[in-house]
């Protein structure tokens, strides 16, 4: 079973199909991560692991929407019976009782793996500030993982697990994703509990999920979210959470000026691109000032929110100084001389740019940012630890202190083979909206890899939501594919690009004879071998009405099947259009046999 699993990708959706036909079992996967693991080593990812006979007797009874999931969880989260060490040695501690995050997960089937390194009480951007050992990319030992949730990012990444728990209250659930080539969804505060976690600064602290894909961290978020009155900073949603449908006429913010790369001309050029995708997907991009957000930015670490991170440890810190890491315990003791005249001038600073950034947000619903500006090798941010963190921040240190929602996705690799990642931010509580852009944003990109991992994001479902305020989807096939000459007629229609994805087996696909512009012809018969390339379109019911009232016969629409088993609304061709048509289905796709 080994070999044979040696390769098996680990997202949710793989898994989840692979238990319902038989193909493997929970436990076969359960060993099957361990021996990653053993193979890997402990370190510098994991800090402890969860027994492996515990891990197989849980994944033997498993049920639920999660059933036989592994996961990881930050060493700074509760897991019952396994020690809490927030990579410091001499703070570990054993609790009796999960936190309220990974008992909802285990409650959904999900298995625990282990307890994953960190920057030293969460603190940090890089993951260079760990006893444990230094977690780096898992595109080159030479540079950082990014933190603070450093192992989490790994670990997923590097194919260990499907998803991992990390904490987020600067971008520490979304700078490790960007350079891991991974998803990051940090949520609103609130949305997930809080309970059971040590906390950084306990007023801006969100659990995170990293994820394969966003569908993946989505299925998490479903499970991992919701009120929790144990925990004093949890939230009540307007909804539960769930993937929604974003608003008809979608404006992406881009900053009009102020962004900065540090000089990394591959991550600016891969962020132009990822503009242009997101213009692909048929939002509206809106120019707007990045001003008030970069202020707010500094001050998660020039203002009073530094004093938060000491009254979290303060006991311990004042007790025990020289069990911190250096560059820590230089920055929490630091704010020793901050007092509370300054704290509220910092609160009063954020109010101010807070209601400055309204008028931004007025303009568009969601704002698209280089997850971090730049990166760095492990051996440049020892030498200048403070500085360089600092720059890592720069479009991360204000979402939390303005209550907003963000999702960071893969947005390609340089050319040296670093990833580079973009970050989807909005409002509080547009936490199931951003999953719907950030997957559509994602599969522009549908070649890439799952982290480090042999599988390719074009291989996983996309991310789903039921049809909600009277908006339809619609796959295309042919000529109204991106860049064909009928897509026009979509673009008309305010549709917007949803998702890249295939079909289910049993459809043979044509190239239809004495079509103009050319056409292609999709027929299920049964026999076919499918996985044909599809896009999904959604528009209102009165576009998609005059759409469909364009359509020529023989084409029509119909019924489609996914690859995932969802269905959808779609492009099929009467059996007698295929007269002198040219079967073409080998070639998996409309452009693919364009570009023979």
């Amino acid at each position: 079973m080994t070999t044979r699993l040696a390769t098996q990708s680990l997202d949710i959706a793989a898994l989840t199909d692979g238990y319902a036909s038989g193909k493997f079992t929970p436990t076969d996967i359960i060993e099957e991560v361990y021996r990653r693991i053993s193979e890997t080593g402990e370190r510098p990812v994991w800090i402890s692991l969860v027994p492996k006979e515990a891990a197989l007797a849980k994944a033997r009874t498993a049920h639920g929407p999660l059933a036989g999931i592994p996961f990881a969880i930050k060493d700074n989260v509760d897991v019952a019976g396994i020690p809490t060490t927030c990579a410091c040695p001499d703070f570990t501690y054993v609790p009796e009782r999960s936190a309220t995050v990974v008992e909802q997960l285990e409650a959904a089937g999900a298995i625990a793996i282990g307890k994953t390194n960190l920057d030293q009480f969460a603190t940090g951007l890089v993951g260079t500030r760990s006893p444990y050992g230094i977690p780096a990319s898992v595109f080159d030992p030479e540079y950082v993982s990014g933190g603070s949730s450093s192992g989490s990012a790994v670990a997923v990444g590097a194919g260990l697990v499907s998803f991992a728990l990390g904490t987020d209250t600067a971008g520490s659930g979304r700078v490790p994703a960007a350079f891991n080539n991974i998803v990051g969804l940090k949520p609103t505060k609130g949305l997930i509990s809080a309970r059971g976690v040590v906390p950084a600064c306990r007023t801006q602290d969100t659990v995170s999920i990293f994820a394969l894909t966003v569908a993946d961290a989505a299925r998490a978020a479903a499970s991992a979210a919701g009120y929790d009155s144990d925990e004093p900073y949890s939230r009540k949603p307007p909804r539960p959470f769930a993937v929604e449908r974003t608003p008809a006429k979608l404006r992406i913010g881009v900053p009009a000026t102020g962004l900065e790369f540090f000089g990394d001309k591959e991550a600016e050029r891969l962020y132009r691109l990822s503009v242009e995708h997101a213009a692909n997907i048929a939002a509206e991009i809106v120019a707007f000032d990045l001003t008030p957000f970069r202020k707010a930015a500094s001050l998660l670490y020039q203002g009073p929110w530094v004093a938060e991170r000491l009254a979290a440890i303060r006991a311990f810190a004042e007790d025990k100084p020289g069990s911190l890491h250096e560059v820590v315990g230089q920055i929490i003791l630091g704010a020793e001389k901050i007092s509370a005249a300054d704290a509220f001038e910092g609160l009063y600073a954020l109010a101010g740019l807070t209601r400055e950034a309204e008028a931004q947000w007025e303009a568009m619903d969601v704002m698209l940012l280089p997850t971090a500006p730049t990166t760095y090798k492990i051996s440049e941010v020892l030498a200048d630890p403070i500085r360089l963190n600092s720059n890592l921040g720069l479009y991360t240190n204000f979402v939390n202190l303005m209550d907003l929602s963000a999702l960071a996705v893969p947005a390609g690799f340089r050319d040296n083979g670093l990833p580079f990642g973009v970050t989807l931010i909005g409002p509080a509580f547009a936490d199931g909206w951003l999953a719907t852009i950030g997957d559509a944003l994602h599969r522009q990109l549908s070649e890439l890899r799952l982290g480090a991992t042999g599988a390719t994001l074009k291989a996983t479902p996309p991310v789903s939501s039921a049809s909600a305020g009277g908006r339809i989807s619609v796959a295309v096939v042919g000529a109204h594919l991106s860049g064909q000459p009928l897509n026009v007629q979509l673009r008309e229609r305010n549709a917007r690009l949803v998702a890249t994805t295939r079909t289910a087996a049993g459809y043979s696909f044509y190239a239809l004879a004495g079509t103009t512009p050319a056409k292609p012809g999709l027929v299920f018969d049964g026999q076919g071998a499918g996985n044909i390339e599809v896009e999904i379109w959604e528009m209102d019911e009165a576009a998609f009405g005059s759409f469909v009232a364009l359509i020529p016969p023989p084409l029509g629409i119909g019924t489609l099947t996914l690859a995932d088993g969802g269905q959808v609304k779609g492009f099929l061709c009467e059996p007698h259009g295929l007269a002198d048509a040219t079967d073409i289905t080998a070639f998996g796709g409309w452009r693919s046999w364009l570009s023979r």
